[in-house]
């Protein structure tokens, strides 16, 4: 494949990047802990274009898609801005648009396109069971279950869930009137939510399109991890030019060095795989063992730069309130998203079991 990117991507990113460095400042992201979602910010990228861009035309979105999405996730990692894109627009807003009706996509997806709605998504890591069960009720269905730790749950206006049912799964649509919702507080201090449900009437559902979200969201997760290495990388080597021990700046000692190569090589590796999986997935193809590919690197590598990137700076690099921490947990936490690296080798391991070839 060619791993240029296209000139739509290069302007989406390049709009989003102008935006997040205006606006995304230590003032605005306040103190450690302060929590996850700048609402402001949401509405100032809907009105930009950049949220609705990369949704389908029918939609009233710009018609543009997976690639050029995972270019703006690849932008809010690096700022770490605390908007709910990979939520709201790569995985709810895109599964509605792809598997609802128009008056779904009305009720919706149009909100999320004005910056006014927000959409979180309950779906279990790869390997665990539903945390939710459907039961036929009527002309709809109810739902029993709950799930922690749902990535922008705290502020969602809707919810997509997949449940249980007899002989498979489906995903429902509910609004947070339907919900319990719990705030919770991830590593990163992004909000998060834990969302029950006593059998909640559910009218809407939009099949038995889990996969469909996973491989998406798994793979969003990794293009912002990107962003979040990335920078972090940036940031460190930056400091090892100016920061000095024994008169002699620290960038000149070998192990620096060595550790600073290291952590190149393994952002490349994010970056060459994530841009595979993304495209197999745009095109159609299957693309099951490249996503879990990515995501293993995601995670693995996340890890690695990260804990470089806080050993390199020192004792600065464990202070909470510098601005290296945020990129720390924040690669903690997509590490994690969906599934670590271990949890990718052994569905790398079932895939290539179920069929050698």
């Amino acid at each position: 494949m060619d791993f240029t990117l296209t000139e739509a991507q290069q302007d989406l990113a390049s709009l989003t990047r102008r935006i997040l460095t205006d606006k995304v400042t230590p003032d605005v992201l306040g103190p450690h802990g302060s929590g996850g979602f700048d609402a402001p910010l949401w509405t100032a990228l809907a009105q930009a274009g950049v949220i609705d861009a990369a949704l389908p035309q029918s939609v009233g979105g710009g018609g543009f898609g997976l690639l050029e999405q995972c270019s703006v996730l690849a932008e809010i990692g690096r700022a770490v801005a605390p908007v709910p894109y990979l939520t709201s627009v790569v995985t709810g807003a895109a599964a509605v648009a792809e598997f609802g009706d128009g008056q779904l996509a009305e009720r919706w997806v149009v909100p999320v396109l004005r910056g006014d709605h927000v959409l979180a998504v309950a779906l279990p890591d790869y390997g665990v069971p539903c945390g939710f069960t459907a039961e036929a009720d009527g002309d709809g269905w109810r739902l029993t279950g709950a799930q922690t730790a749902v990535a922008s749950g705290a502020f969602a206006h809707g919810f997509l869930v997949e449940a249980a049912i007899d002989g498979g799964r489906q995903v429902f649509l509910l609004d947070r009137d339907a919900v319990t919702v719990s705030p919770q507080r991830t590593v990163d201090h992004a909000d998060a939510a834990l969302v029950e449900l006593s059998g909640a009437k559910a009218g809407v559902s939009l099949g038995d399109i889990g996969e469909w979200l996973r491989l998406r969201g798994t793979i969003g997760a990794c293009a912002q991890q990107l962003g979040v290495v990335e920078r972090a990388l940036e940031l460190t080597a930056a400091y090892a030019r100016e920061r000095k021990q024994f008169d002699h700046l620290i960038g000149s000692f070998q192990a620096v060095r060595q550790r600073l190569a290291d952590a190149y090589v393994d952002v490349e590796a994010v970056r060459l795989t994530l841009w595979q999986a993304v495209w197999r997935l745009s095109e159609g193809l299957p693309a099951a063992e490249e996503v879990a590919t990515a995501k293993f690197w995601a995670a693995e590598a996340g890890h690695r730069v990260a804990h470089t990137a806080v050993h390199v700076h020192g004792g600065v690099g464990i202070d909470v309130d510098h601005t290296l921490h945020r990129y720390f947990v924040a690669a903690k936490r997509l590490e994690f998203t969906l599934g670590g690296a271990t949890t990718q080798l052994r569905g790398l391991g079932d895939l290539l079991a179920a069929d050698p070839a």
